[in-house]
């Protein structure tokens, strides 16, 4: 899965990259510093996978990912190709999701594009950027369905959904925010719009209102209203402070915090919830040669589930046997846990559940 880091220039985002993936990507204080996209891949944040590593003592642990995309910087414009800007949009298509780097903090040695803080207008200005691509490629599209409609009564109510579609974009109301029956919705995911793709704002504030002021951050807090009223999830991040911890060891990392005042910090959450966003879950596996937790959607069936390992789990499926990882991790061993009957023997309708622990059975 891959988000998408997006926003003004100079806003941080790049710098909150380096944090999160700690690629070292180039960050300066001019605008288009990013050109080229830069990609990193993460591991998710999982104490399950340490805690199966301490029972089954394996040759190797592999964490669930995600892939990071550090976008260069949107201005006012983009849509037309101001500031390289098609380039970027194009980059913005490809991914899943969007964490949409807001700034919430002043510094005179850092320039703002438009000279001022004002993350309500900052918003706006990228939201109608992403709103004006999307448009385009409605236009396109509604052309060609009115073109080949001819009497089909499927197409042409593909037609007048694009029409509504478009009706909501142009009152500034981005895509993810329409109301789509299950027919519309696959029509939409077919468009690829930038602007119906899941939302996380991270607000980037300075140090000292991390540690202590977030809530009298007043960026912080036209951030949230804006979020609350599209339903989309808000994050308070200090993208320079991150990018200071996250060559320490946990501990250090504990302690330097501590010192702060600050009871965690952002990096693990936005992980966490760009995971959430995405609608992701993760099962485990477990035994000498490897542990390792395996990402499929929420929903996923156990063969489906089991075809993330290999194909021919999935074709030669027989039964998944599952036993949750608190259940395993209160009996000591998987030995205990059967002695119990607490491992289950689920069939091809079961549906996976976040933190399953599972061995495959099946025959090709």
């Amino acid at each position: 899965m891959k988000l998408g880091i997006v926003g003004l220039p100079n806003v941080g985002k790049s710098t909150l990259f380096n944090a999160i993936t700690n690629a070292g990507a180039q960050s300066a204080n001019y605008a288009f510093c990013t050109i080229e996209p830069n990609v990193g891949v993460v591991s998710v944040p999982d104490k399950r996978t340490d805690r199966l590593a301490e029972m089954y003592h394996p040759k190797k642990i592999t964490p669930a990912v995600i892939e990071f995309v550090d976008i260069a910087g949107l201005v006012k414009g983009a849509s037309k190709g101001e500031g390289l800007g098609n380039k970027f949009l194009s980059h913005i298509r490809e991914m899943d999701a969007i964490i949409h780097v807001v700034r919430c903090f002043e510094n005179d040695d850092i320039i703002h594009v438009y000279g001022s803080i004002n993350p309500s207008r900052d918003i706006e200005t990228v939201n109608l950027e992403l709103i004006f691509a999307d448009l385009e490629v409605l236009d396109r599209r509604i052309d060609r369905g009115v073109k080949a409609m001819k009497g089909d009564k499927a197409l042409a109510k593909e037609v007048d959904f694009l029409k509504r579609l478009r009706s909501e974009l142009e009152r500034g109301v981005c895509a993810r925010h329409v109301d789509t029956d299950d027919d519309e919705k696959a029509v939409m995911s077919e468009l690829s719009l930038l602007t119906s793709k899941p939302v996380i704002y991270a607000c980037n504030m300075s140090e000292e209102d991390f540690a202590g002021g977030i809530e009298t951050n007043p960026g912080y807090a036209a951030v949230k209203e804006i979020a609350a009223a599209e339903g989309a999830e808000v994050l308070p991040i200090c993208a320079e402070l991150e990018a200071q911890i996250v060559s320490l060891e946990p501990e250090e990392k504990e302690l330097f915090l501590s010192e702060l005042g600050i009871e965690n910090g952002g990096l693990d959450l936005l992980i966490r919830r760009s995971y959430s966003l995405l609608g992701l879950i993760s099962y485990l596996t477990a035994g000498e040669p490897e542990v390792r937790a395996w990402t499929i959607k929420k929903g996923t069936k156990a063969p489906q589930a089991a075809g993330k390992i290999h194909s021919d789990f999935e074709r030669g499926f027989i039964r998944a046997e599952v036993i949750s990882f608190d259940e395993l991790v209160a009996c000591g061993s998987m030995a205990a846990a059967k002695e119990k009957g607490l491992v289950r023997s689920e069939g091809k309708d079961y549906i996976m559940r976040d933190g399953d622990v599972v061995l495959f059975r099946f025959n090709v």
